[in-house]
Order: C-alpha cells, then structure tokens, then sequence
C-alpha cells in the first residue's frame, strides 16, 4: 500500500506530485503545473507547461498574455490525462468559469484536489460535481461554524429593493473581476433588472471572455469619463478597491456595497465602510464543506489555507480522519491586488 504523501505532499512551492513530477496550483514557477482556476493566488504566470480547463487557460492568457506559460495543455472536464504514469481528470468546482478539481489516481489510489470551490448554484459556470476518493483535500476559506451563508438570490433582491428605496443614489457593488462580478450581474438580470449595468475599466475582459463562453451578462456600459454626479438609481459594478477610492467620487451620493461572504462578518463591512454588505460568496461555507465531507466519506481529509482548526475539531467529532496542510500563498487579497486597474 503506498501512502497518500507518497502521491501528494505540501511543498514551498505548492503541492506536489512526485511520481508524476507535476504541481498542483503552485506559488512559484515551477516546470509543470496543473491549474485548478484562474485567480490569481492560485493561477500564476511563469511555469514551464501549465494543464487547465480550456476556459482557464482563456483566463490566464486574459490576465497575464498570451505567452504566460512555455506550453498550455487543455483538459476538458472528465478528460484523462496522463502524466508520467499519473492518470488526472478535471472535474467541475462549481467557484468560477472553468474551475477545476483535480482527481490524480496512481497505484489504486485516488486523492482529489477541490481547489475552491462551492455547492451552491451560479448561472455563470458548471456545479460541483462530488468524485469519489480515498482522501479529499479540500479548502477551508470558511471552515467555521458561523459562516452560514444566504441565498445569493435573496442578497441580490436587498440590492434591487435598495435601489427602489433610494432611487436618486448610484450604487456602486464591489466584487472582484473574475467570477463574482459576473455572478452579481447574472443574479441582477434573473431579478428582473434589465437595465444597463456600468461596469469599471478593470472588469471588461473579463465580461467580454464570459460572454464568449456563452455567459449572457446583458447591456454592459463603461463607467470612464461619467460626469459627476452621474448614475443616481443605477448599478455600478468595480474592483472592491476602487468603491473607496476617487473613482467613486463621481457618483451621485452612493450606497456602497460589497459582495462577499466576509460580509457576514459586521466588523469587516464597517471597516470597509459599507453601506449595503452582501453576503455573496463563491467558497463552501460551513454547512457546504461539512456537507461535502459526509457525502464523499474519503478514507481522509487534508484541510488547506483557511480556518482549519474548527474542521479539525468537526471530522474528530464526527469519526472522520482529518489533518491540515497549512498551505501558504493563497489569499483572495491576491485577487484584488490584480483588480487594482485605473478606470
């Protein structure tokens, strides 16, 4: 019997397998690296040959250029690919547009790599899929028993009755540029808002790139060169970073909102000064992750960059074996810093 670690073990540079000598989402160039999505604390520019999902690969080369690796290789999901003797498969996260788990299977053993991932529904990209595996290494972002998060569709009707409420005053929704921008103007047109949504210079690539992977986001306008003042009763979607900066000046007395799961913690919004949170994740809150775990029932858990100590406790109580990798280099501040673009 060969030992998990034997297949998979944590690295400065990321996890890694040694009998198929590749990297799994690693936080420095490395020769070969298979990606699970394209934020950019886990999709980093620089490796020798990187295997992602067609619709990653598109992201990675939106952000980074075209020539961001020596050699790209696509895997559609449930595609075999062998590396080195190691057979991997991608199989849907349910996070972003083209985001992947990575099952790696050698020797008769089966580990799964979930990346990021959530179980809840997004119009904007395929829903986890739950694959079998002796161990599971899942995420943690919320692995507390206090994240429990909202519908989606209910937050999003806050933002529609705040705009009814308040219709002389622009409201302006922090979200970053891949994925949750999309899903917020996805939930708005399901919601019935059909008017045009102003979007900043930062996310426009972006919404162009769903929109050709048949995301339908509706009438998009630029926000650059808006007379101040302008857009009283209407959505602006930006950077989180760039709802407190002096872009934001140009609006008519806004309400500030942002959507994120850290929203449901009060102290965070305020330190933002948020008017409007928005509980609106794209990571498994507590219930998700605990969910997920009783529904695979792997031989073992690895718990990564996130709050693993409250899961540790969870799997001990409940029969499950579990440990923590403490992964480091992933962090969604990661993801802002990227968005940080002038309009």
């Amino acid at each position: 019997m060969i030992r998990p670690e034997d297949l998979l073990h944590p690295t400065p540079a990321g996890l890694y397998c040694p009998p198929g000598d590749f990297y799994v989402d690693p936080v420095r160039p490395v020769d070969r690296a298979v990606i699970t999505h394209g934020h950019s604390d886990h999709a980093r520019a620089g490796h020798g040959a990187v295997l992602a999902t067609p619709q990653t690969l598109a992201i990675m080369a939106e952000r980074y250029g075209a020539d961001f690796a020596g050699r790209q290789q696509a895997a559609a999901y449930g595609e075999a690919v062998s590396l080195n003797g190691v057979d991997l498969r991608l199989f849907p996260a349910g996070h972003v547009l083209g985001s992947a788990q990575v099952e790696v299977r050698w020797r008769g053993l089966t580990m799964v790599v979930s990346g990021d991932y959530k179980r809840r529904r997004d119009p904007t990209c395929a829903p986890f899929e739950p694959v079998p595996c002796h161990v599971f290494i899942s995420e943690a972002t919320f692995g507390l028993p206090v994240f429990r998060h909202p519908p989606a569709e209910e937050e999003v009707d806050r933002l529609v009755r705040s705009l009814g409420q308040f219709p002389h005053r622009a409201h302006l929704v922090g979200a970053y540029s891949l994925g949750k921008a999309q899903r917020i103007i996805r939930l708005l047109r399901e919601a019935g808002w059909d008017r045009p949504i102003h979007v900043h210079g930062a996310l426009e690539r972006l919404n162009a790139l769903y929109e050709r992977e048949g995301v339908c986001l509706g009438p998009l306008s630029p926000t650059r060169e808006l007379p101040k003042g302008a857009l009283g009763g209407e959505v602006a979607i930006a950077p989180p970073s760039a709802i407190q900066d002096r872009w934001a000046r140009r609006f008519a007395d806004p309400v500030t909102a942002f959507a994120s799961g850290w929203m449901g913690v009060r102290a965070r919004a305020r330190q933002r000064g948020v008017e409007l949170p928005l509980v609106v994740s794209d990571h498994a809150d507590w219930t998700e992750l605990t969910e997920t775990f009783l529904e695979l029932k792997p031989d073992e858990v690895w718990i990564t960059h996130g709050r693993e100590e409250g899961l540790l406790r969870w799997a001990e109580i409940n029969g499950q074996k579990a440990r923590a990798l403490r992964l480091v280099g992933y962090d969604e501040e990661d993801e802002e810093r990227l968005d940080a673009r002038p309009d």
